[in-house]
């Protein structure tokens, strides 16, 4: 890809290249690897009562549901594999600026801060950072970068992130 910017900012481990607005409902979108292979596709499903986006792996398989909660209170979409919900994120309005808990089901719980309609956020695991965002890794307008930290669940990450990017259109 050739596109990558300063590495010192960030976790260490994989890093992913997403598009703004990733996945309309009704469109496809792929997400590309530092190489710029297709490694995953977000597939925004029309027809639906509520936002919903299915991550599958290069093989089409079905890695990750993320589907919008309608009767939550707050902002809320859950993440589910296998037909059980493995996360819930959850928007929280805190003054000014948004900020999201990720509840994990039978794990440690997350929390994603930062600047989201910037694309500039972290996600952390009580103060571990589990992934960075950033625009600033890529000189391709429309792009930002997912840096996930190693070990860490990939598609669970990136089904956060589209999560979360859904979540914070302006």
């Amino acid at each position: 890809m050739g596109l990558l910017r300063n590495r010192d900012d960030v976790p260490g481990g994989r890093r992913f290249q997403m598009r703004e607005k990733l996945a309309s409902i009704g469109d496809d979108s792929w997400i590309e690897d530092e190489s710029g292979d297709r490694v995953y596709k977000v597939d925004g499903k029309a027809m639906r009562l509520r936002d919903t986006f299915i991550l599958k792996d290069m093989h089409g398989d079905e890695v990750a549901k993320i589907q919008e909660k309608k009767v939550a209170i707050r902002d809320t979409m859950k993440i589910e594999r296998g037909g059980d919900t493995i996360a819930t994120v959850h928007k929280r309005l805190v003054g000014m600026r948004d900020r999201f808990d990720i509840e994990i089901e039978g794990g440690q719980d997350m929390k994603a801060r930062g600047n989201f309609v910037e694309h500039e956020y972290e996600i952390k695991r009580d103060d571990d950072v589990v992934a960075s965002v950033s625009r600033k890794w890529f000189r391709v307008r429309d792009t930002y970068g997912v840096e996930i930290a190693t070990g860490v669940d990939e598609p669970l990450i990136l089904a956060i992130t589209v999560a979360l990017d859904e979540m914070t259109r302006v």
